[in-house]
C-alpha cells in the first residue's frame, strides 16, 4: 500500500504525487523548507495531508534549532511555522497542526531541549496515526448513505493521497464495498491539476472500485440523463455555518446537484473546520500560477502572454450541502456549529437517514 507522507530514520518522506499515475517517485526531506516547498509545488496537497506534513515539517526543522532558553526555542521555532503557514493560505489544516504542536510545547515548557524535540516528533506522527482512524470512522458513517447499485461523483481528490490513508471523500466508497454493495464512481478530471483524473481514478482503480472518468463540464449532462445517484467530495476548510471551501469547480457541481434533486455531501474530518470563521466569504482564495492552466505537462495549450485567472478553490454556500460525513457522525449544515461544544450530545442532532 502506497503512503503519501511517513516520518523515517529522521526525514520525511513523500510521495511526489506530480508525477503520478505514470511514476511512483518519493521525495526525501531532510529540512523543514524541503518539506515546506513539497506542499507549495503540490509534490503533497489535500488539506489533511498538507496538516500532517506541516506537523512534520516543524519536528524536522525543530532538530537542527540550538536555543538557550524555553523562549529562545519558541521564537525559532515559531518562524518555522510561520513558513509552513504561509505555503497554502486555503486549507485549515496547516494551522490546526501548528496550534497543536504549540499547545504540546507551551504545555511542556519545563522539558529539556530534547525532549521537546522528540515530543514534536511523537505528535507529528500521532497525527498521521489519529488521520487514518479518522477517516475510516468517516468511511463508516458516510457509506450508511450509499446505497447498493449507486453512481456517486467525486470532484477533485480527497483519497489516501489527500490524508494520512484511507481518505475523506473516497473513504465511505470502501467501505460501501467493503460492505458487498456494487457501486460505480465517475470523476470529474478537474482542470487545471487533474487531481481527479491522475489520483482518484488511480487511487479507486486500485481498490477494485468501477471508475470512469469525465470531463469537468460533463456532469450536468450526466445528472440530467439520471447516471448519478450522489455526490461526495472533500473540503479544505468548512466554517461553523456549513459553507465550503474545496477545489474549484466544487460550487459548480453542488449546484447542478440543487438542479437535479441530487444529494450533495461533504466528507469533512472536524480538524477541517473553522469554527472561528462564520461566513465563507472570510475564507482567503489562494490563486495559484498562470502556467497551471496555459500547460499541460510542459505543453502549451493557451497563447503565451494571455491573461489568466488560476482560483484553486471556489465556496459552496451551506444551501447547496446535504449533509457533511464527520468521525463524530454525519450532521445536517446547520448543526456544524454545535461540533464545537464539548458537552453536546451527538445524538440529538446526528442524520440516521436523508
Amino acid at each position: 500500500m502506497f503512503k503519501a507522507i511517513e516520518w523515517k530514520h529522521d526525514k520525511v518522506i513523500i510521495l511526489d504525487q506530480r508525477r503520478l499515475p505514470k511514476e511512483i517517485c518519493y521525495i526525501e526531506c531532510y529540512d523543514y523548507q524541503s518539506v515546506a516547498d513539497c506542499i507549495r509545488r503540490l509534490c503533497i496537497r489535500g488539506a489533511p495531508a498538507i496538516g500532517i506534513a506541516s506537523a512534520m515539517g516543524i519536528a524536522l526543522g525543530a532538530q537542527n534549532i540550538e536555543a538557550k532558553s524555553f523562549d529562545d526555542f519558541m521564537k525559532k521555532i515559531t518562524q518555522i511555522m510561520d513558513v509552513m503557514l504561509s505555503t497554502r493560505p486555503t486549507a485549515v489544516n496547516i494551522k490546526w497542526a501548528v496550534d497543536r504542536l504549540k499547545t504540546i510545547l507551551l504545555k511542556n515548557r519545563d522539558s529539556s531541549l530534547t525532549d521537546l524535540k522528540a515530543l514534536l516528533v511523537k505528535e507529528a506522527n500521532y497525527i498521521l496515526e489519529e488521520d487514518i482512524e479518522i477517516n475510516k470512522a468517516i468511511g463508516k458513517w458516510g457509506a450508511n448513505f450509499i446505497k447498493d447499485g449507486d453512481t456517486i461523483l467525486t470532484h477533485c481528490n480527497a483519497g489516501s493521497l489527500a490524508t494520512g490513508g484511507f481518505g475523506t471523500a473516497t473513504a465511505p466508497m470502501l467501505i460501501a464495498k467493503e460492505q458487498g454493495k456494487k457501486i460505480q464512481v465517475i470523476v470529474d478530471e478537474t482542470r487545471p491539476v487533474l487531481q481527479g483524473a491522475r489520483l482518484t481514478t488511480w487511487e479507486l482503480m486500485q481498490a477494485g472500485i468501477a471508475v470512469t472518468l469525465i470531463t469537468d463540464n460533463s456532469a450536468g449532462a450526466l445528472m440530467r440523463k439520471g447516471m448519478i445517484d450522489l455526490v461526495i467530495v472533500g473540503t479544505d476548510r468548512t466554517t461553523s455555518r456549513g459553507d465550503v471551501a474545496n477545489k474549484i469547480g466544487t460550487y459548480t457541481v453542488a449546484v447542478l446537484c440543487k438542479e437535479n434533486k441530487i444529494p450533495f455531501y461533504v466528507a469533512a474530518p472536524l480538524s477541517s473546520i473553522d469554527f472561528t470563521l462564520d461566513s465563507g466569504d472570510m475564507i482567503p482564495i489562494e490563486e495559484r500560477p498562470a502556467e497551471e492552466v496555459t500547460l499541460i505537462s510542459d505543453c502549451r495549450i493557451a497563447p503565451e502572454g494571455v491573461n489568466v485567472i488560476n482560483l484553486a478553490f471556489d465556496i459552496t454556500p451551506s444551501e447547496y450541502v446535504t449533509a457533511f460525513f464527520t468521525e463524530k457522525g454525519v450532521f445536517h449544515p446547520r448543526d456544524i456549529k454545535k461540533l464545537k461544544a464539548k458537552d453536546i450530545n451527538l445524538e440529538s442532532i446526528r442524520l440516521k437517514t436523508f
